[in-house]
């Protein structure tokens, strides 16, 4: 495999795992399992916040209000997902 496409693939399934981290953040300060007073909760919840934001912003906006469902996330590593498939579809005809 080349090797920049190996580092591209690297780089999604981080960044797969940073979007999962979020989720699992969010539900823990919503069921109050984890006090968001804390500091480095806060600070943990802002750098993933940071990191997934960018792309889950423009998402939020183009899907429809489900009564407080946030599926953005669900969207977002599905596209991730299918990015990867692509790649390999197109470069490698598998």
């Amino acid at each position: 495999m080349n090797p920049f496409i190996w580092l591209l693939f690297q780089l999604i399934d981080l960044y797969f795992y940073v979007i999962l981290a979020t989720v699992i953040i969010s539900w823990l300060t919503a069921f109050n399992i984890i006090n968001y007073n804390n500091p480095y909760v806060r600070q943990i919840n802002g750098v993933l916040r940071t990191l997934t934001e960018p792309l889950l912003a423009p998402i939020r906006r183009v899907l429809p209000n489900l009564g407080g469902l946030d599926f953005s996330p669900i969207v977002l590593l599905l596209g991730l997902q299918f990015i990867k498939r692509a790649i390999v579809y197109y470069i490698y005809g598998m």
